[in-house]
């Protein structure tokens, strides 16, 4: 007969009183609003609600959702006419006025608990992109933004993803050269002009993505413009495919933008 608890049985009470006493002091709220739920890293009923998942059918290339199922492989008008430097991309959810309160406070509010439900999400809704990857690469920021921001929401992302999913993070992969101004309020076209040029490999970064599958991680996608250039200069390097994950994208169309 066993009177004394077990070391196992020790840890096991130590944790779960910490949990408790971590829960009085910090208590689990929900990532949009900020009201009480019932654990830590979920969104309350009404907020799960509002959020916008893209599911299928939706375009087998750029992601983007149709209206309705126009059968297997159906790619959209718009891929077809312009193809993207990417050969697949996927989006957790639209951007929506719902979507982008959970986006803004984690990327604005410090809300860091945040970055490993996201990132569930998206391996969730990018099992196709991530299966037969070898890299993961965050967009990355200019230095001064970094400074002045703390962190890279992209890169917090990507180091979930990699984790969640075992494909090596290469955070450092890509750099910003030039500061270019927010692409807030700008057109799909100013938006390319906006960042031309504006990225390269870092370095030693060639020999890592020659004739390798590299995927790009975006908090959001607009336009476009900021993964494609991406996607355009690690191609560039020698890499045998580029594909894109992103946490929401703006569906064309919708009359949402940022």
């Amino acid at each position: 007969m066993q009177i004394f608890p077990t070391v196992k049985t020790c840890a096991a009470r130590l944790r779960a009183w910490a949990s408790r006493a971590a829960d009085i002091a910090l208590p689990p709220l929900c990532l949009s609003c900020g009201r009480g739920t019932g654990a830590h890293g979920v969104l309350c009923g009404p907020c799960w609600g509002e959020i916008e998942f893209i599911e299928r059918p939706y375009c087998p290339v750029s992601g983007v959702p149709f209206p309705y199922d126009p059968g297997d492989d159906m790619v959209s008008a718009a891929a077809l006419a312009s193809p993207p430097p990417y050969t697949k991309a996927r989006a957790v959810m639209r951007y929506s006025d719902a979507s982008a309160k959970i986006v803004h406070r984690f990327k604005y509010s410090d809300r860091m608990e945040a970055g490993p439900v996201f990132a569930r999400w998206m391996v969730r809704a990018g099992g196709d992109i991530l299966g037969g990857a070898d890299i993961v690469a965050p967009v990355p920021l200019h230095r001064s933004r970094f400074f002045s921001r703390r962190f890279n929401q992209s890169a917090e992302l990507a180091r979930h993803i990699a984790r969640a999913s075992d494909v090596p993070l290469a955070v450092d992969l890509l750099e910003r050269v030039r500061a270019t101004p927010p692409q807030v309020g700008l057109s799909g076209s100013a938006r390319r002009r906006n960042v031309a040029g504006a990225f390269r490999l870092g370095k030693a970064a060639r020999d890592l993505v020659q004739g390798r599958v590299v995927v790009i991680v975006d908090d959001v996608v607009t336009t476009g413009a900021t993964v494609d250039a991406c996607c355009r200069a690690v191609k560039a390097a020698g890499a045998r495919e580029v594909r894109v994950l992103c946490l929401a994208r703006v569906v064309p169309g919708e009359g949402l933008s940022i």
